[in-house]
């Protein structure tokens, strides 16, 4: 082959096909391979860097797979979350059940008390009255001067009064006295009075009568009822006395008789009858009058002043009287205050009418005490008071004191009040929260007006102006003083409860709904409701404060619950005592079951958070997942499970008998149900944000990996329209070197046939 010899034309035809083949050749791979560096012969740089690009390709998409299951992991674990959620819900809807039910107690939890006239718009009810005080003028002791004042046991009487006249002699001669024995008539002059009285002649003492008839007194048993007879005298124990003359062959009647049945009118004596006998005796303390040589010592009782009517010639044979003839005269013996006596002396028979209760002045001995009569039936004694236990009373003259009036106006208003035993004895006290009247320093009466009714005195007689009470300027003709009033039973008045059952303690000011205070039943209940309680009231003004349904198995007052009351409204109304709370069978036998389906839905939570996994991760079960989302690793995201089964979620089985029992326990349920829910949102949106940042990584990643694919065929991937024109310019190229070719082995054979 050595021996052959090309044709420098030939041989340039051959190396230019040669070229254009491999040419050719190279075209043909891009277009097959579609790259344009197929080796790094090629192109170094471009061949490495686009190696390096595709294989971070692929090692970012070999991570896809595990994102692509952790987003699973988390739409499991949402979803479980989901279900909770609607289990909550059902939890929640038997809770709402069991408060919409009947209250588990048919009776709570109650106190109450009774509000005269209180109704719902107003609590305060009837008018309430306090005593108020009132003062009399200043009353004066008959101390010289005047000036000094009366004490509580300044009496009312005074130092018995005393006539006496010239001597009374005998008609007959008119040398002999007079004696007490002396008979008012007969035959022997000198043994009678001067003047006789006829039969049916009267004297009249203090306003009481004594009448002389002739003949002898009747006995016991003839005397009309009512009456007594006591020797020569018939009394009908109110001091009109019937003096028996006797006749003038044989007298009766002394001069003593007649004194008598003078004291017995002026009250000097007095006489106590029993089966138509009279006995008589002298009033406690008193002096009886008198006749002794000629001299009549005629006495006023303590209690008043004597003044004896009759005809001149009759009181001249006494000794009353210097006047004479057919006509009236008059003899008085009149009392003499003193130091312990009032100075202005209140006359028999005078009253007060107090409050529409009558106080009568009596100048008389008080009855039960000695020679009197006894106490009246159905009235008792207290001191020289004798009550009737009504309010009407009759104060003693002769041995009565300031206190005694005072107390007897008490008794009037009501101030005191008058417990009469069998034995006829009064025990006076004063009413509850009321202060008996009383004197003070100044001798002045202070009289407290009592509750009942606004004080009003007014009188007969002078009593008004002896005791100081025609009005502090001496000119009224009555007494009046108003109580204190309040507006409402018990305005102004508090009540409180301590806490009860967490509540907020409450002071409870009953007023006119202004500043604070309460007056409806809206705005009481307004006040406890923050401490778990509230109020009825009834027709009958019952006002009730019971337990609200939250708290309906809890009783007031208790150690456990509190709400213990008090106030000073409780010092004037008596409250009940706390009632214990009633259960309803039927009731609790609801809310029992009730609770048996919660607990049903708290073992579907459980199952459900341990059924919400994927792949054998479940973030609901305090599994973790980790997720890489680059080839270094450097970049990944851990995500770190919950326990959400019931406990984790803080839902605890509840107990029949203690849970659900009353609104309270309830709402202590949907309080941790709400919580439980609260801490599923927060999950779901932890697991949502987190959801979110591995899909958009995953997205990220899968864009980044077009990126470097897409890098990498920039650096090897050949343009096919450029290749495919290369390859038709070669082949074309080829064809035409190919005709060279031929041409020149065709001039060479041309040379080689001319040598042939």
């Amino acid at each position: 082959m050595s021996g052959i010899v090309l044709s420098a034309s030939v041989r340039q035809n051959l190396l230019s096909l040669q070229s254009t083949a491999d040419l050719l050749a190279t075209t043909q791979n891009r277009l097959s391979t579609g790259k344009s560096v197929n080796s790094a012969l090629d192109n170094p740089t471009n061949f490495f860097t686009a190696q390096s690009l595709d294989n971070r390709a692929s090692d970012i998409n070999n991570l896809l797979d595990g994102i692509a299951n952790g987003v699973q992991v988390l739409q499991a674990a949402n979803t479980g979350i989901t279900s909770l959620q609607k289990l909550i819900d059902s939890a929640k809807s038997i809770a709402n059940q069991a408060l919409q039910t009947t209250v588990g107690y048919s009776t709570k939890s109650n106190v109450s008390t009774t509000i005269a006239g209180a109704t719902a718009a107003d609590l305060r009810g009837t008018t309430s009255y306090a005593s108020n005080t009132a003062l009399s003028s200043v009353l004066y002791s008959g101390a010289a001067g005047g000036t000094t004042a009366a004490t509580g046991t300044t009496t009312l009487g005074a130092t018995q009064g005393t006539f006496s006249n010239a001597v009374a002699v005998n008609a007959a001669d008119g040398t002999t006295a007079v004696t007490g024995t002396m008979t008012l008539i007969g035959t022997t002059a000198a043994t009678k009075i001067g003047t006789a009285p006829a039969d049916g002649d009267t004297l009249t003492v203090n306003g009481k009568t004594i009448t002389f008839r002739a003949g002898s007194a009747p006995l016991a048993a003839a005397v009309p009822s009512g009456s007594g007879v006591s020797g020569n005298l018939v009394t009908d124990g109110n001091g009109n006395t019937t003096v028996y003359l006797g006749t003038a062959g044989t007298p009766a009647a002394t001069v003593n008789d007649v004194l008598t049945a003078i004291d017995l009118a002026s009250g000097v004596q007095t006489s106590t009858i029993t089966n138509g006998a009279a006995t008589i005796g002298a009033a406690s303390a008193a002096t009886p009058s008198s006749m002794a040589a000629g001299i009549v010592t005629l006495k006023s009782s303590a209690g008043a002043d004597v003044s004896v009517t009759g005809k001149a010639d009759l009181l001249k044979a006494f000794g009353l009287t210097t006047a004479t003839g057919g006509g009236n005269a008059t003899a008085t013996a009149t009392r003499t205050t003193s130091s312990g006596s009032l100075g202005a002396l209140i006359t028999d028979g005078s009253t007060l009418n107090v409050d529409g209760h009558v106080i009568t002045f009596k100048n008389a001995p008080v009855p039960g005490s000695t020679n009197a009569p006894a106490i009246p039936t159905g009235s008792g004694k207290s001191g020289n008071v004798i009550t009737d236990g009504n309010g009407n009373s009759t104060v003693y003259l002769q041995a009565g004191t300031v206190a005694d009036v005072l107390n007897a106006i008490d008794l009037a208003t009501g101030v005191q009040t008058a417990t009469i035993a069998a034995n006829g004895a009064a025990t006076l006290a004063a009413a509850s929260g009321q202060i008996a009247s009383s004197i003070n320093a100044s001798g002045q009466l202070k009289l407290s007006t009592g509750i009942n009714a606004d004080l009003a005195i007014t009188g007969t007689g002078n009593a008004l102006n002896a005791l100081g009470l025609a009005g502090n300027t001496g000119t009224a003709t009555a007494f009046s003083a108003a109580r204190t009033s309040g507006i409402g039973g018990i305005s102004g008045k508090t009540l409180t409860f301590t806490s009860f059952n967490g509540g907020t303690a409450v002071d409870v000011t009953f007023g006119d709904g202004t500043n604070g205070t309460v007056k409806t039943l809206d705005q009481l209940n307004s006040k406890l409701q923050a401490n778990n309680l509230s109020a009825t009231i009834d027709a009958n003004g019952l006002l009730t404060i019971s337990t609200t349904n939250d708290y309906a198995s809890s009783t007031i007052g208790s150690s456990a619950a509190g709400g213990a009351i008090g106030g000073t409204l409780t010092s004037s109304l008596t409250f009940s005592t706390a009632s214990t709370p009633v259960q309803d069978v039927v009731a609790q036998t609801s809310r029992a079951n009730l609770v048996s389906q919660y607990n049903n839905i708290l073992n579907q939570i459980d199952t459900t958070a341990q059924d919400s996994s994927f792949n054998g991760v479940n973030l609901l079960n305090g599994d973790q997942l980790k997720l890489v989302f680059d080839e270094t690793g450097k970049s990944n995201l851990s995500i770190t499970g919950v326990t959400y089964n019931s406990k984790g979620l803080g839902l605890a089985a509840l107990t029949s008998g203690v849970d659900f029992i009353d609104n309270a326990a309830t709402n202590k349920v949907l309080t941790n149900l709400n919580a439980a829910s609260s801490t599923l949102r927060s999950e779901a949106s932890s697991l949502g944000s987190n959801l979110s940042v591995v899909q958009v990584r995953q997205d990220f990643n899968k864009s980044l990996i077009n990126v470097l694919q897409t890098g990498s065929a920039n650096l090897t991937l050949a343009d096919t329209n450029v290749e495919a024109a290369n390859s038709q310019a070669l082949s074309t190229r080829q064809s035409i070197a190919v005709s060279a070719l031929s041409l020149a082995n065709q001039s060479q054979q041309s040379v080689l046939q001319l040598l042939r």
